[in-house]
């Protein structure tokens, strides 16, 4: 009678125990399944941005890791709700956490923002000379927040990537050849050809100034007390602060060995006696 009952007992729960066997089994396949998926995702995703030179491999690492993550997320919720879970009210739970979330860290994700659009777009690249942010300096790295530069005084300069991508972002190096703008101002007593001459001899004894296109030497602006001449000779980018930094002095040297003044403001005051 006893084996009976127990009979009885094993019948009664034998569908219960046969649907959580199954719903175990299905759980284990969409987990394997998911992760396989989730994996594959991000590889692909990786291998894209490994296969292009111009693509940056960071942002392609950034974007593989966020895909494979959603998947996996939705693969926590089929597994959840093979089971019988209210997923509903899961998800919304997980929507208003990351609302708070995204509002606690709005600063970080607008720069997380900047720097996806920074590593898409790529106006610049690390070893660039660039002028963002009211900054100056080389690229040593540019990550998902942040862009750090390396002053000439050696200053370690880390801008948040959402301050240079929402302002003007001038790119130093990105022309191969490049135009140096100079000014230079002499007396209107002064032969301008003259004065020509002695520029031009300069810039054509410089090793680092090209020929192709020639240097542009003109009188721009006749001020108060001055004949001001544009000076913009070309060169390869590395040799541009080379150029910026030791032709005026030598331009100053020649203006001074041919006689020719280089003015600077004079006031004249007329005192008139009262009677």
């Amino acid at each position: 009678m006893q084996d009976y009952v127990e009979q009885i007992d094993i019948n009664q729960y034998l569908p219960l125990i046969i649907d959580v066997g199954i719903n175990v089994l299905l759980a284990g396949l969409i987990l394997i399944v998911g992760f396989y998926i989730a994996n594959k995702v991000s590889s692909i995703i990786n291998k894209i941005g490994e296969s292009y030179d111009k693509l940056d491999n960071t942002l392609f690492r950034f974007l593989g890791s966020v895909a494979k993550y959603i998947i996996l997320a939705f693969v926590a919720i089929a597994v959840l709700n093979r089971f019988g879970v209210q997923t509903a009210s899961i998800v919304a739970l997980l929507g208003a956490a990351g609302l708070a979330v995204g509002l606690a860290l709005q600063g970080t994700l607008s720069n997380l923002a900047a720097g996806v659009m920074l590593l898409l777009f790529r106006p610049y690249k690390v070893g660039d000379f660039i002028s963002a942010a009211d900054r100056f300096g080389n690229v040593q790295e540019i990550d998902l927040f942040t862009t750090i530069l390396k002053t000439f005084d050696n200053q370690h300069i880390i801008v948040p990537n959402s301050q240079i991508w929402g302002a003007q972002i001038v790119n130093h190096s990105f022309h191969d050849v490049r135009g140096v703008d100079m000014h230079f101002g002499v007396a209107y007593k002064e032969n301008t050809d003259e004065v020509r001459k002695v520029i031009d001899a300069v810039l054509a004894a410089h090793p680092h100034i090209l020929k192709d296109p020639a240097p542009f030497v003109e009188v721009e602006t006749l001020n108060d007390s001055s004949v001001d001449f544009l000076v913009r000779p070309f060169c390869h980018g590395e040799h541009y602060f080379d150029i910026l930094y030791s032709i005026p002095e030598q331009i100053k040297k020649a203006l001074d060995e041919a006689g020719i003044e280089i003015p600077f403001p004079h006031r004249k005051l007329i005192i008139e006696k009262e009677q």
